[in-house]
C-alpha cells in the first residue's frame, strides 16, 4: 500500500512538472542560460543531492529530490536551443540523477 502510494505520489508529480513546463511563458523559456550559469546551477544541485544523502526525513528528502528534478527539467527547457550540446547533455546528467534518485530513494 505504501509503495502504491508513493509511486502515485511520483506520477502526479512528474504529471504536474509535465503540465507546468508546458506553461511556462514563452519570455521564460526564451531567457539562455550561460555556461557559467549552467556549471553553477550543477553545482548546486550536487550540494543538494550530497546534503538530502545525510537527511533522516524520508518525506523532507523526497520532496527535495522532486523539487530539485523540476528545477532541472525547466532549467534544461529553459537553455534548450541557445546553448552547446555539452551543456544540454551536462543538464541532462543532472536530471538522470535524481530521476534515479526519486526512483531509488522514494519509489519503493
Amino acid at each position: 500500500m505504501l509503495i502504491r502510494l508513493a509511486i502515485l505520489r511520483l506520477a502526479i508529480l512528474l504529471t504536474s512538472a509535465t503540465i507546468n513546463a508546458y506553461t511556462v511563458p514563452a519570455a521564460a523559456a526564451s531567457q539562455c542560460a550561460s555556461p557559467t550559469a549552467i556549471a553553477a546551477i550543477r553545482t548546486h544541485w550536487a550540494a543538494v543531492r550530497s546534503q538530502l544523502n545525510k537527511v533522516t526525513d524520508h518525506e523532507a528528502a523526497c520532496r527535495a529530490y522532486a523539487a530539485s528534478f523540476y528545477e532541472s527539467v525547466t532549467t534544461r527547457q529553459a537553455a534548450a536551443g541557445c546553448t552547446a550540446d555539452a551543456d544540454i547533455t551536462a543538464l541532462d546528467l543532472v536530471i538522470n540523477g535524481f530521476n534515479d534518485l526519486l526512483a531509488t530513494k522514494c519509489g519503493g
